[in-house]
């Protein structure tokens, strides 16, 4: 009786490890089981594990920052960990914030926007937006860890899923408007539930909690405040959204979580449990090494 019981909820939970899967093959180069079964219906409902791709690619990100930080200064460490993250992904986020700077930048009409993103080369624009791109985020980390490690450590992991978050949410509320055929995240391009959004958007804020209620308020105001604009900005030049602009939504996010945490680094509210308003990172832990990396 009870392995009656039992099967049905099996089947629950290797679908949802299926969707978890597509979503991390989809946006990762790590490695996922033969046994995934893969269709594009399935894909699109995978969306509702983009902030939990995120969570993976932050805790490995952290993990090789710690690895660096080891036995190189914290600028090469740094520079070694975002090699890795471009590794991990595939550059695939910084690609699509490239195509979208050289699409809505360098054409005046949607049907000459939509062409240029389609185009593999880099332009001008492109180029440009991706290499500022990098340099803020080199120095906002530095920031960051020059102030403390064990705040660095946090801040990738929230950046990577609070972002994957904010940027798989627009699905929701915009239309695609690529070219179904040729575009190369066609299968993300159908609606999203409200069920899928709820839990993207769930995962995305648990991070959270380990930060001060005025820093999440912070956060949650300039990411939605971004959000806004960000949509009314693709609804204005493009009619709606493609998959270049998911991933540039999902890095300019980032950079914006990086830039908040900054300007909170010297306040005593950085960070602490958000629901008990204790000190999560206080004398007690600094006065040990974390994972090797603070003298």
């Amino acid at each position: 009786m009870s392995a009656s019981v039992n099967e049905p909820l099996k089947h629950k939970v290797t679908a949802q490890l299926n969707l978890f899967y597509l979503a991390l093959s989809f946006f990762t180069r790590l490695p996922v089981p033969k046994s995934m079964h893969y269709s594009e219906a399935l894909l699109n409902k995978a969306n509702r594990y983009f902030s939990l791709v995120g969570l993976v690619t932050g805790g490995l990100l952290a993990l090789s920052y710690a690895c660096f930080s080891i036995f190189s200064p914290t600028n090469i460490a740094i520079l070694l960990t975002m090699a890795v993250s471009l590794l991990l992904t595939g550059a695939f986020h910084e690609d699509g914030l490239a195509d979208m700077a050289d699409g809505i930048g360098g054409a005046f009409t949607t049907e000459k926007r939509l062409i240029i993103m389609k185009d593999s080369r880099i332009g001008t624009y492109g180029a440009v937006t991706l290499v500022i791109a990098l340099l803020l985020k080199f120095t906002l980390l530095m920031n960051i860890a020059e102030n403390d490690s064990n705040h660095l450590l946090l801040a990738i992991v929230l950046a990577e899923v609070l972002s994957r978050a904010v940027a798989g949410s627009l699905i929701s509320s915009m239309p695609y408007v690529s070219d179904i055929e040729q575009s190369k995240s066609k299968p993300l391009a159908q609606a999203q539930s409200i069920s899928e959004l709820a839990l993207l958007l769930l995962i995305g804020i648990t991070p959270l909690i380990f930060y001060s209620g005025e820093v999440i308020f912070t956060l949650l105001i300039v990411l939605v405040f971004f959000r806004s604009l960000f949509k009314r900005w693709l609804m204005a030049k493009i009619g709606g959204f493609t998959g270049d602009c998911l991933g540039a939504g999902q890095q300019l996010s980032e950079l914006l979580i990086y830039l908040t945490l900054v300007s909170y680094i010297n306040k005593d509210v950085f960070i602490e449990l958000a629901f008990t308003g204790h000190s999560f990172l206080g004398n007690s832990i600094m006065e040990h090494n974390f994972m090797g990396i603070i003298g």
